[in-house]
């Protein structure tokens, strides 16, 4: 079992569990963050420190996040320190279908 990021971090992107992680298993996008499966030792410490509530193990998700962080975390920089959070990342808390209509493939800028 390993921990994903789902799209409730999509526009949000609060960046604390990463600086909590012991093995530097997360990679920034342009507008979320994703864990690297293979790096992520399932020590499950980022997941109540995400606000948006957007971590959970892969067994509770649907299987195309895991697909999708995997992907993803090869082409994404890891990140390691804490950034400063988009401006209004607080108005993008819990709003519905993220993914259907914000999602970004992108590298960050």
């Amino acid at each position: 079992m390993t921990f994903i990021v789902n799209d409730g971090c999509i526009r949000c992107k609060f960046m604390d569990c990463v600086e909590v992680c012991p093995v530097d298993a997360f990679h920034e996008g342009a507008n979320m963050l994703v864990i690297n499966p293979a790096a992520c030792i399932d020590c499950g410490v980022c997941e109540p420190e995400c606000p948006a509530d957007a971590i959970q193990p892969d067994t509770f998700t649907d299987p195309r996040w895991l697909e999708l962080n995997a992907r993803l975390s090869e082409a994404w920089p890891v990140i390691t320190m804490k950034k400063t959070p988009p401006a209004d990342s607080r108005e993008w808390l819990g709003v519905p279908q993220k993914f259907e209509t914000h999602f970004s493939e992108a590298s960050p800028e």
